[in-house]
């Protein structure tokens, strides 16, 4: 039992060696020092700690979705103006073909 406790011991120490070396202690540190150190706490401290961790809040995820729905329509409305001046463009093409007089 010695012996997995030792394990598990060992895990720990580098797992947090890991979270050390790259940093994740550090800004952890800095966002929990922040929110300590600010006057009036925020009523959120999850979304306060995302936002200060570059996260978005779901208030920009829900706006993102709405703006990327409208450009989705937005791109089938376009494109359909595409094809529809493509088939203009063509008949224009072949009405002045059948204008033109022959060549002899």
């Amino acid at each position: 039992n010695q012996m997995a406790a030792q394990t598990t011991e060992a895990k720990k120490e580098e797992f947090r060696k890991y979270l050390e070396k790259s940093g994740v202690i550090d800004q952890l540190t800095r966002v929990l020092v922040g929110l300590y150190e600010q006057p009036e706490k925020p009523a959120n401290a999850v979304e306060h700690i995302k936002k200060f961790l570059g996260a978005p809040s779901d208030s920009d995820v829900d706006s993102l979705r709405t703006e990327n729905e409208k450009l989705k329509e937005q791109v089938q409305t376009l494109e359909a103006k595409v094809q529809e001046l493509e088939k203009e463009l063509a008949q224009a093409r072949e009405n002045q073909q059948s204008c033109m007089p022959s060549q002899p």
